[in-house]
């Protein structure tokens, strides 16, 4: 008899292992998805739709019924690219690509109430897609931390896909659609994260530089949502709300593509322009300028005033205390603007230099302003990006004075602006990133800080504690306090930005190499930063 039931032991056996490792699947009020399980701790769902598939140049909409069970175990195509020279990669894409993927504990359930970071990708607004930042080690640190969360990573369309400017845009209301796609996949997240185990009520946004940008424009009144409805703090990795231009100010630049694909004369040039086949379209779109042509921080694909997604230009909006009080995490890495300057490095005199910064970032500016920010961004090396390396990496006559502006402009600049208004009524910390100061030429550049938060794979040479004040911060808002039931304190306590420092200054938790971490004093470029500052908002109330 024994003989007998081994077989079926072993075939009992064999069952329940299997149904201990089938697939994950989450059922949604518009289709089932079957996930994987992804390493020890945590399980995947890649590609899962958050809206129809997109037309050109139209709104998302809701996804439509889904019959079966969806395979969502690998990532969809990003959506459609502007072609940036080597070594930025080309994905594969398509513009069916409003997809997400999330990112559980294995063990989380439709009651689970876990907080969610909603991450948002960068490149520009020219590149980039959801699958850029490897998410799992994150998720695995905060499970064995004891405060696990769930991510979410949108795609979102952009360059001319998701930011076409001009009259035509605007009255068809399809200005800034890429904002519109990051906010339908908030929306999307408030009605659908419960299944996956997710509190929509405990949403963090976040993401680096274009990514950053994004969910600091998020935080500005608009006139699709309430913010404070959706999330509950922000993450923003070298970006802050930036001065930028209206609709109208791009219509050059849809004129030109209307010439490029013979749409100039078609009565209605929208339509003619969504009808050109893709391969067609895109070799136009590759042709308008890029993040890394002579205009740099000036790109034409861009968020842009609409008085509705952008009601106004963002400088005035913080500067009237009109943001989102939820809590913030910002930082920017010490020399922001060494990427950038490569495209300008034809400038090689004092005189070319200010005419560069008149001509593309201050055309309304009087001579007597920028010959004031001339001496304010000397020409002497030693002062220029990056910082602290001396008469060293000075590529060009004008490169490290060009980097030292232009990482002020978007970037360093922007994030003090927007933490002098907003300290004073929400909690805020920022950071700033000095690791990799040994790099040639750009030391430690826009967007090297990304694996500091995320890094590929958690060992025991990892750097723990900026990724444990992440995971601290999505659970509790706070980066010095665990949601772990046993409260283990943070490694290095993190002052408020606003907590002042021995010489009166506002306090950053700084990085250094060799994985240093101290707080110091925010206290470097202050006039300079201010007068760029005041220059832009008077620009801003200008035009206003």
């Amino acid at each position: 008899m024994l003989f007998f039931f081994l077989p079926l032991l072993c075939f009992l056996s064999t069952a329940i292992a299997g149904l201990a490792h089938a697939a994950p699947t989450v059922a949604l009020d518009y289709g089932t998805f079957r996930g994987k399980f992804d390493g020890n701790l945590s399980v995947t769902f890649l590609g899962v739709p958050f809206a129809r598939p997109a037309v050109r140049f139209t709104t998302p909409k809701l996804p439509t019924k889904l019959h079966g069970i969806q395979n969502a175990t690998e990532f969809s195509p990003a959506c459609p690219q502007q072609l940036l020279p080597a070594p930025f990669p080309v994905p594969p894409m398509s513009e069916d690509c409003l997809k997400l993927n999330v990112f559980a504990p294995a063990s989380a359930k439709p009651h689970s109430k876990l907080p969610v970071l909603f991450w948002i990708f960068g490149g520009g607004f020219e590149i980039g897609n959801a699958a850029d930042t490897e998410m799992r080690p994150l998720v695995e640190r905060s499970i064995l931390n004891g405060e696990p969360i769930i991510v979410v990573t949108p795609n979102y369309r952009v360059s001319a896909w998701g930011f076409l400017a001009g009259k035509e845009a605007q009255n068809a209301g399809i200005s800034n659609l890429g904002l519109r796609d990051q906010i339908f996949a908030l929306e999307w997240v408030h009605r659908q994260i419960a299944a996956f185990g997710g509190d929509p009520s405990r949403v963090v946004i976040g993401g680096p530089s274009a990514g950053a940008i994004s969910a600091s424009l998020l935080l500005l009144p608009n006139k699709r949502f309430n913010p404070t409805s959706l999330f509950r703090g922000a993450f923003l990795l070298s970006g802050s709300p930036f001065s930028t231009g209206t609709v109208a100010d791009g219509q050059s630049t849809y004129n030109e593509l209307l010439a490029a694909n013979n749409c100039s004369e078609a009565k209605d040039t929208l339509d003619c322009l969504r009808r050109v086949p893709f391969d067609d379209f895109k070799a136009t779109v590759d042709n308008t300028t890029n993040l890394l042509s002579y205009t740099s921080l000036q790109n034409v694909w861009r968020p842009r005033i609409d008085g509705d997604v952008i009601i106004r230009d963002p400088l005035l909006s913080v500067a009237q205390g009109k943001t989102a009080k939820v809590a913030v995490m910002t930082g920017d890495a010490d020399d922001e603007g060494t990427t950038f300057a490569f495209s300008s490095t034809n400038i090689t005199t004092n005189d070319e230099f200010v005419g560069y910064v008149q001509s593309i970032f201050f055309p309304k500016a009087t001579p007597a302003e920028i010959a004031h920010l001339a001496t304010l961004y000397p020409d002497d090396p030693t002062q220029g990006a990056p910082f602290d390396t001396g008469l060293e990496n000075q590529l060009t006559p004008q490169f490290k004075r060009m980097a030292a502006f232009q990482g002020d402009y978007l970037f360093t600049g922007a994030r003090r602006f927007l933490l002098e208004h907003i300290s004073k009524r929400q909690n805020v910390w920022s950071w700033l990133n000095k690791r990799g100061k040994d790099t040639p030429v750009t030391g430690a550049g826009h967007a090297e800080d990304v694996p500091i938060w995320f890094p590929e794979e958690i060992t025991s040479s990892t750097d723990f504690v900026p990724v444990d004040a992440l995971i601290n911060f999505v659970n509790t808002l706070d980066p010095n306090h665990s949601g772990a039931t046993h409260r283990k304190p943070a490694a290095v306590f993190w002052p408020r930005w606003n907590n002042l420092t021995s010489d009166g200054s506002p306090s950053l938790l700084t990085l250094t190499d060799s994985a240093g971490i101290n707080v110091t004093s925010e206290n470097f470029r202050v006039e300079a930063i201010k007068f760029l500052y005041n220059l832009l908002l008077k620009e801003a109330e200008a035009t206003a």
